[in-house]
């Protein structure tokens, strides 16, 4: 698998419902190739508005700099090399909930980012343990 495929995202989205259900929250999940392009988006019944785009932005953010968003949001904090990098390429979101999908072909193989998830509208905990339940971390 060198690029996600609809059917792998539609797996992702059933995994990260499940782990919302099993912490009794509702949120917005968003998947995106490797330029942050929207492959598939799924909002919970009751999931915050507001969330969508937080969702999707994290989801991008992850994939165009291939890291966790909260691994950027650390080092984007005042006094770190990073500082101020959210307000680039159009808005990031730099706090938990994003995460890179990365793949290989074996384990004798670097594994390749081949696009990213976002997870908005509960606590970042919550939408990092679902973003991670979705890529079974």
């Amino acid at each position: 698998m060198t690029q996600l495929q609809l059917s792998d995202t539609e797996k992702m989205i059933e995994f990260a419902i499940a782990q919302a259900h099993t912490l009794n929250v509702t949120v917005n999940i968003a998947i995106v190739d490797t330029a942050g392009h929207l492959i598939a988006f799924q909002r919970m019944d009751g999931a915050l508005v507001g969330a969508i785009d937080i969702a999707i932005k994290k989801a991008y953010t992850a994939a165009l700099f291939q890291k966790p968003t909260h691994e950027l949001g650390e080092r984007s904090l005042p006094g770190q090399p990073l500082f101020g990098i959210e307000s680039s390429n159009g808005g990031l979101i730099t706090f938990a909930g994003g995460l890179p999908i990365t793949f290989s072909e074996n384990e004798n193989v670097e594994k390749v980012c081949i696009g990213a998830i976002g997870v908005s509208g509960s606590t970042i905990e919550n939408d990092l343990s679902i973003a991670k339940a979705a890529l079974r971390l």
